[in-house]
């Protein structure tokens, strides 16, 4: 239950921080506010450590070479965000954003992408993507 009350949680917070750093990014530039919201984010992420680290950074460069992108991609997803949330509403941004998610995550478990289990993809799944990619055509629709 805790899995599912962390994902609410997030799920919450990356609407409002996609937002917020589009809101920011009009008045300072897109680039500046990444900047700001990154550099926030890396010292709180340092103050965490600090506090509550329990790990091994040294085992860093026993790592997947590959797995280490993973901060790369940090820069990207915010900008990403930022970019669709200017052209779009926010719900229709967001929800194309999580039916990507979906669908790559969908991708990861089906082919055992990064070390995952295989899990098989259903023909329920692909209804089931198929209906959310409707909704937001329909909503996208209304607006």
């Amino acid at each position: 239950m805790l899995g599912v009350l962390f994902s609410v949680i997030a799920g919450a917070a990356m609407s409002f921080q996609g937002v917020m750093n589009t809101r920011l990014g009009e008045k300072v530039g897109l680039y500046e506010a990444n900047a700001f919201v990154q550099g926030t984010a890396f010292l709180l992420s340092l103050l965490a450590l600090w506090v509550m680290g329990n790990g091994d950074l040294r085992a860093l460069g026993q790592a997947n070479k590959g797995y280490l992108l993973g901060g790369a991609l940090g820069l990207l997803i915010t900008v990403m965000v930022m970019l669709g949330l200017g052209q779009l509403r926010p719900v229709v941004a967001i929800s194309v954003i999580l039916i990507s998610q979906l669908c790559v995550a969908a991708l990861i478990d089906a082919l055992g992408w990064l070390g995952t289990e295989p899990v098989p993809f259903h023909f329920t799944k692909f209804i089931g993507l198929a209906l959310m990619i409707g909704g937001v055509l329909l909503f996208k629709l209304k607006s």
